[in-house]
């Protein structure tokens, strides 16, 4: 997982990249480096934790397109 100013990009297992817009996930966005790169891994790679965030997504929703909604 890597996060450029604007996408969060997820390397899948099987090959695939997926890539969406930060600007889905608002704590995210607003995030500091930092505490982007400070993730942990859920279910075997089904889904991505932030602590410092406290936010969680999973692939399933990544790969369909699904973003947070607001808060």
């Amino acid at each position: 997982m890597r996060a450029t100013r604007d996408q969060l990009v997820v390397d899948l297992v099987d090959g695939r990249t997926i890539s969406v817009p930060l600007a889905w996930f608002p704590r995210l966005r607003v995030a500091s480096r930092k505490h982007l790169l400070n993730f942990e891994l859920l279910g075997r790679g089904l889904g991505i934790h932030w602590p410092d965030l406290d936010e969680d997504l999973g692939v399933a929703g990544l790969l369909a397109g699904t973003p947070v909604p607001g808060r």
